[in-house]
């Protein structure tokens, strides 16, 4: 890969079956969901088990995507939820 080339990462959002909301980052996000949904992923989702994407957003780079990741996680649940909604 050139170096010049942007990884494209993502944002994504996943709804727990306890209906909490995880946060991460990932460059393929599917496979990052099944990493979660088979006991692999964040030690968060272990125990929350299944666990459903309900939102994503991409972004030019694991910094930015970083730095989204963050400003999401800083936010109160009823401004996650409203994301989450498309609102």
């Amino acid at each position: 890969m050139d170096e010049r080339q942007v990884t494209a990462w993502h944002v994504y959002i996943l709804r727990c079956a306890d209906h909490s909301l995880y946060t991460g980052v990932a460059t393929d996000v599917a496979a990052r969901v099944v990493k979660h949904n088979t006991g692999k992923g964040a030690k968060y989702t272990r125990g929350r088990l299944p666990v459903t994407l309900v939102y994503q957003e991409q972004l030019d780079g694991h910094g930015a995507a970083l730095k989204r990741e963050y400003v999401i996680k800083c936010l109160p649940i009823a401004a996650k939820r409203r994301l989450v909604a498309g609102c």
